[in-house]
């Protein structure tokens, strides 16, 4: 599992069948502060995340064992949103 941000959606209105009705968010991975870098993907979101969450990404083989998900063509799922982030006893992020 990993860390991402979620920074927008995408709309495909024709699409496999198996993904229709799922929600498509852009994402980018992100660091322990909360802060995105690196490129952006897609992944399938079944916890009703948004923009601007900090989310709990699950990929590959993975990605396909969610109840949302199974066998289904996914390879980056959203399974969790993060309320916070404590590392070695600080908090480096706080849902606002």
């Amino acid at each position: 599992m990993q860390l991402g941000l979620v920074i927008g959606s995408t709309i495909a209105t024709v699409k496999d069948e198996k993904l229709r009705g799922r929600k498509l968010l852009l994402v980018r991975p992100a660091g322990l502060d909360g802060q995105a870098s690196g490129e952006a993907y897609i992944a399938v979101d079944t916890v009703d995340a948004g923009t601007g969450d900090l989310v709990i990404i699950t990929q590959g083989s993975s990605a396909r064992q969610t109840e949302v998900s199974q066998d289904t063509p996914v390879d980056a799922v959203i399974i969790g949103v993060v309320d916070s982030l404590e590392v070695a006893g600080e908090v480096t992020f706080r849902q606002a």
